[in-house]
């Protein structure tokens, strides 16, 4: 894809109407606005949740915070204390005791006909589970990173685009007055023509050794929770520090490329397409269990010249955020509401009306119910999302070959390099294999 191509894509995927609603070229039709019998414009969405540990739960509150927009009747986890909470929370907000349980998400995919599912799951189970849901033609919610590895990205962009459905990452930064700010004024050129995006998140995880062996607790399906894993002993991580292990997820580098990754992408108009080139260290912990980078930076280069760095935040002089340079300054954005910009003066910019508009989204979880009922796409749909992590991981791989990877962005494949293409993918274990779309 041609620079001029793909900006053009961009813009015309990101233009939007003055009152900021999104309108694709061809509506989805959305279970919400009264097919097979399902709910009515004017009714809540129905809404069933996938994994509801501590993101899980919290996007649920974030939809019940829309008061009467959502209505949770099913939930699963592998983990029965967790589900148990998430129920009582469900039914709290419907009044009644209703809300069904899952400790099997096929169960629950095979018997539950909402509109939409939430799904917040380890990294791992996101190609299978991702998938096996938008196959059942459900609306999805999901948590970022959309994948482990570049395949798994692949199959789940695939299946969105074939069942027509509507899909909202959990990029919230994008529904953010602030990102959303300084994306818009590095896309209309107020710091003139970009050459580098610095991207910082957070520093690594710590190293804790090998913790013995324990009892899987009562509570917890141990092995559900593998799943297409290697199979491993249970040390006492599967709840939230399974994020430093390798077979599970790529630490903070891919635990973050969601959100600060995809925000220099908007920006630079690069959201629908990927780096040519990619190289780089990490710094992993010389033992124990958490195997995940501790520190990383890695460059890479887009067919347009711009060049994007990315690493953990104490190697910058900006640290935590996006930084866009362009021959004019620059912009850095960053969480608690943080732009600045090497002249003040750039910030106060107006946008003219024929200039470009994002899209604009005050809330992220309204932005979704929103999109289910009109049939309009999201804000953070799927192959942004992908592209995303798809930067991350083709990092990853440059730093754990310690080579130089070639990538081609259209084709989507890493070029004259056997070795690193071997870690598009990751073998699952038996018997789980990615669902076919």
């Amino acid at each position: 894809m041609s620079e001029k191509t793909s900006r053009r894509e961009f813009i015309r995927r990101s233009a939007v109407i003055a009152a900021g609603a999104f309108v694709i070229p061809e509506i989805i039709p959305s279970p919400a606005m009264g097919m097979g019998g399902r709910t009515a414009p004017s009714d809540r969405v129905v809404i069933g949740a996938i994994g509801t540990g501590s993101q899980g739960m919290a996007n649920m509150r974030d939809f019940l915070r829309l008061k009467d927009a959502v209505q949770f009747v099913a939930v699963c986890d592998v983990d029965s204390a967790r589900l148990n909470r998430a129920k009582m929370m469900a039914d709290n907000a419907n009044k009644n005791q209703d809300c069904r349980t899952y400790a099997d998400f096929r169960e629950f995919l095979e018997k539950e006909t909402p509109d939409a599912v939430s799904i917040a799951l380890p990294d791992h189970w996101h190609g299978i589970i991702y998938t096996e849901a938008v196959n059942k033609k459900l609306h999805v919610y999901g948590e970022k990173p959309i994948s482990r590895t570049i395949k798994d990205g692949q199959t789940i962009v695939e299946a969105v685009k074939k069942n027509n459905i509507i899909w909202q990452t959990g990029s919230w930064q994008r529904s953010q007055a602030h990102f959303h700010r300084g994306a818009e004024l590095v896309i209309n050129g107020r710091i003139g023509k970009i050459s580098k995006i610095v991207v910082g998140l957070p520093d690594g995880g710590r190293s804790i050794g090998t913790p013995p062996v324990k009892e899987v607790p009562p509570e917890l399906n141990w092995e559900m929770w593998l799943g297409p894993a290697p199979k491993a002993p249970y040390r006492g991580v599967s709840h939230w520090d399974w994020r430093w292990i390798l077979d599970y997820s790529g630490g903070q580098l891919t635990d973050w490329a969601g959100h600060h990754i995809d925000i220099g992408n908007w920006g630079a108009g690069l959201e629908y397409t990927g780096p040519v080139e990619i190289s780089g260290k990490g710094v992993y912990p010389p033992e124990g269990i958490y195997n995940a980078p501790v520190e990383y930076d890695f460059t890479c280069r887009y067919a347009n010249g711009i060049e994007m760095r990315v690493a953990n935040a104490s190697r910058l002089e900006h640290g935590m955020g996006t930084t866009w340079y362009g021959d004019l300054g620059w912009i850095h954005t960053d969480r608690g509401n943080v732009l600045t910009a090497s002249n003040p003066e750039i910030l106060k910019e107006v946008i003219g009306e024929n200039e470009i508009h994002l899209y604009k989204s005050q809330n992220h979880w309204q932005n979704f119910v929103d999109c289910v009922r009109s049939g309009n796409q999201a804000i953070a749909p799927i192959e942004p999302a992908y592209r995303a992590i798809s930067v991350a991981l083709l990092g990853e791989m440059a730093m754990a070959t310690g080579e130089t990877i070639r990538w081609d962005p259209d084709k989507e494949e890493i070029i004259d390099n056997p070795r690193a293409a071997r870690l598009l993918s990751r073998p699952y274990r038996k018997p789980w294999t990615l669902p076919t779309v």
